[in-house]
C-alpha cells in the first residue's frame, strides 16, 4: 500500500470516528431528521392542496394504493442507502441494489396497465388531467425535507458528496411524492411512471447539486 492510499484510510477512519463521536448518534439523528421531514412535508401538503375529497372509496381501489406502493419503497430504499452513504467506509451495495426495487415495481404496474387498457386509451391515462400540478407541487412538498437530509449529511461525513446527496433528493421525492398521492386523481400507473418520476428527478437533480455545493470534506 502506497503513501496516498494509507492517507486516504487514514482520512476515512478520521471521518468515521468524528461521524461517530456527535452529540447524537448517527443513527438515531437519522431518525429525528426523517420525523421533521416528515412533519414538514405534511403540513405544506395539508396547508395547500390536502387529500383528494374522495380518499376513503378511492383508498379501495388497486390502482390508488399502488401509488403508495411504489412511493414508500423508494423512500425506504433511499433512506437505507442514505444512512450508510453518511457513514465513511460503510458497505453500500446491497443498498444501491434495493434501489431497483421501486423502479421495476413501476415497469410490472405499466406492463400490467397496457395490457387491461385498451390502446386507444394510453395516451390519456399517460397525460392524466393533473400533470403540472403534480410537477408542480411534489417538489414543493419535498424541497423542505430535501433540505433537512442534506443537513443530516453534513452531520455525517460522506465521502461521495453528490451521490449522497442525490438521494437525499430521491428520498425527498418519495416522501413528498407519498404525500402528492393522497391528492393525485391520476392513478393510472402510465401516469405515475412518467410525472412523478419527472418530479422525483427534479429533486435528485437539486440534492446532488446540494451534495456538491454543501456537503464536503
Amino acid at each position: 500500500m502506497d503513501d496516498s492510499d494509507m492517507r486516504t484510510e487514514d482520512l476515512i477512519k478520521a471521518l468515521d470516528a468524528d461521524a461517530r463521536d456527535k452529540a447524537m448518534p448517527l443513527g438515531k439523528a437519522w431518525w429525528l431528521a426523517v420525523g421533521v421531514a416528515v412533519a414538514i412535508a405534511a403540513v405544506v401538503f395539508f396547508a395547500t392542496i390536502g387529500p383528494r375529497p374522495d380518499i376513503m372509496p378511492a383508498m379501495h381501489t388497486m390502482r390508488f394504493m399502488s401509488k403508495f406502493v411504489f412511493t414508500l419503497v423508494l423512500a425506504a430504499s433511499a433512506f437505507a442507502l442514505i444512512r450508510a452513504l453518511s457513514v465513511p467506509g460503510a458497505s453500500t451495495g446491497r443498498r444501491m441494489a434495493w434501489m431497483l426495487a421501486a423502479p421495476l415495481l413501476v415497469v410490472l404496474a405499466v406492463v400490467l396497465e397496457l395490457f387491461v387498457v385498451p390502446e386507444a386509451d394510453w395516451g390519456k391515462r399517460l397525460i392524466g388531467s393533473n400533470m403540472m400540478i403534480c410537477m408542480s407541487f411534489i417538489p414543493l412538498i419535498g424541497i423542505g425535507p430535501l433540505a433537512v437530509f442534506l443537513g443530516m449529511l453534513r452531520y455525517g461525513a460522506p465521502t461521495r458528496p453528490v451521490l449522497a446527496g442525490a438521494v437525499a433528493g430521491l428520498l425527498a421525492g418519495g416522501l413528498a411524492a407519498t404525500f402528492y398521492a393522497a391528492h393525485c386523481f391520476d392513478d393510472s400507473p402510465l401516469f405515475v411512471a412518467t410525472w412523478y418520476t419527472v418530479a422525483i428527478a427534479f429533486l435528485t437533480l437539486l440534492g446532488a447539486i446540494g451534495g456538491r455545493l454543501f456537503v464536503r470534506w
